[in-house]
């Protein structure tokens, strides 16, 4: 849960970090940002600031603004029988910062992410992808993944099959995709 004032905060860095990444965007987008703390109410550490530009039963398009050490919690985009559908398959393009992507693998040495004791628990999967600039990464459906933002933050496109967001598996129990804003 958060308030409304972080969550327009956190909107409002966002806006500016795009803008400063040189993205160019209209001026309505900038409500449009989500700002997801993914249950866990502390979104300085743990959160994403999202602008889905395209999301439709083909494609999704977004940008995902993370503020400086921010982290996106370790999920997979999973298959669904049901429709014969594989899951997500998700291409991400560093657009400006750096961003620490874990994916499954072998185990990265000395990894450059700064999870928090509190997070470390719900992260396993340690292959490091460091993407900066122009870096771009292509997950399978059903891969484990997190990430996180370096020192100044991260700018990220990423562009995907449909979205899936309502059956994305999350390896911490207490993660809740949709934010709550308190009263």
């Amino acid at each position: 849960m958060i308030t409304r004032e972080q969550m327009q905060r956190a909107r409002d860095w966002a806006w500016q970090a795009a803008k400063k990444s040189g993205l160019v965007l209209k001026d309505v987008e900038q409500d449009q940002i989500e700002v997801a703390d993914f249950g866990l109410s502390r979104l300085d550490q743990v959160g994403a600031q999202i602008l889905t530009l395209e999301a439709n039963a083909w494609v999704s398009i977004k940008v995902l603004i993370l503020s400086p050490w921010q982290l996106e919690p370790q999920h997979r985009h999973p298959p669904c029988a049901a429709e014969g559908y594989p899951g997500k398959t998700e291409v991400l393009r560093c657009w400006w910062g750096r961003l620490f992507h874990y994916h499954e693998g072998l185990e990265t040495g000395s990894p450059q992410a700064r999870p928090s004791e509190e997070d470390r628990d719900y992260l396993t999967v340690w292959n490091e992808t460091v993407l900066r600039p122009a870096d771009q990464l292509t997950l399978a459906p059903n891969t484990w993944h997190w990430f996180q933002a370096g020192p100044e933050g991260a700018v990220v496109w990423t562009i995907s099959s449909r979205a899936t967001e309502a059956v994305d598996q999350w390896m911490d129990p207490r993660i809740r995709r949709t934010t709550v804003i308190a009263s």
